[in-house]
């Protein structure tokens, strides 16, 4: 029969073991897990919402605990989008075509401002810039208050952020007319002869030499000058120089006076003097009409 002291000491050994294989076992539960991730979600849609994995769902179709959508579609889809243009006709395909590596850089899109002002921030996520992008934009717009077409939810980087100046420009023109008037018309009187109108805000997008040089064609049956699109460009034999005036974008006519340099192509530093009412009797504008 053991002595009451060696049957304590095995009592405490044989409690050990059991304390030290509950420990052990603990510790094996816990390896490997790792935290759920959560999802950032778009939030403005009655039907469908985009994730930032580029997933494109219903809300039934959303983990209730990671809030991600399931992932049987298909990753960065461009459904109903314009790859083109880079605009679509659904926020949540075009947030989820947007996040698409090969559609939008990172660098890029970290880059852009939030807002106008110097002192905005700019987006932490490619998923952020695009849920901002995607949004109606005063760029998808017509008169303030009208849009473009059914294709208003763009995601191109705008121009005035990083990036050349004439990058992105056509998707800013779309579904607008570029005319260019006769010699002294204003863009009001150039717009209305062809049945639409100015577009003030569009006004800028013209407002640079890459797109100030652009073809005139003369159709001599009619007599109406007209534009086919932005890429060709008006002579600007004279040059394009900047100027101050509200009739620009335009291009100086051949017979005006030397001092204004004929045949050249003006653009303005002062955005503020852009409009749709300026003109000058020596000058031919370039005018966005809609």
């Amino acid at each position: 029969m053991p002595k009451p002291r060696t049957s304590f000491i095995l009592l405490l050994c044989h409690m050990f073991i059991l304390r030290l294989a509950f420990t052990i076992s603990g510790i094996r539960k816990d390896v490997g897990l790792k935290d759920k991730r959560i999802c950032k979600t778009t939030v403005q849609g009655r039907y469908l919402l985009s994730d930032d994995w580029g997933h494109v769902c219903d809300a039934l179709s959303v983990d209730p605990v990671s809030r991600c959508c399931s992932g049987k579609g298909a990753q960065f889809d461009c459904h109903g989008c314009n790859l083109d243009s880079q605009c679509c006709n659904s926020y949540e395909f075009c947030v989820s075509c947007c996040q698409d590596p090969a559609h939008t850089h990172k660098e890029l899109a970290l880059s852009v401002k939030i807002a106008k002002p110097s002192t905005a921030g700019t987006y932490s996520s490619v998923f952020d810039f695009c849920a901002g992008r995607c949004r109606h934009n005063s760029e998808s717009v017509v008169h303030e208050n009208a849009y473009l077409s059914d294709f208003h939810h763009c995601f191109s980087i705008p121009s005035n952020s990083s990036g050349t100046p004439g990058d992105h420009v056509e998707t800013r023109l779309a579904g607008i007319n570029v005319i260019v008037g006769r010699q002294g018309e204003s863009c009001d009187s150039v717009c209305k002869l062809n049945g639409q109108s100015c577009v003030p805000n569009k006004l800028l997008a013209l407002n640079q030499c890459e797109i100030v040089i652009i073809f005139l064609l003369l159709i001599s049956i009619y007599n109406i000058l007209v534009t086919y699109s932005i890429q060709k460009y008006m002579r600007c034999k004279g040059a394009c120089l900047a100027s101050i005036g509200a009739d620009q974008p335009a291009e100086v006519v051949d017979d005006a006076p030397r001092h204004l340099n004929p045949g050249a192509c003006l653009y303005t530093r002062t955005p503020s003097m852009l409009a749709c009412d300026g003109l000058h009797r020596h000058t031919k504008r370039l005018c966005p009409c809609a």
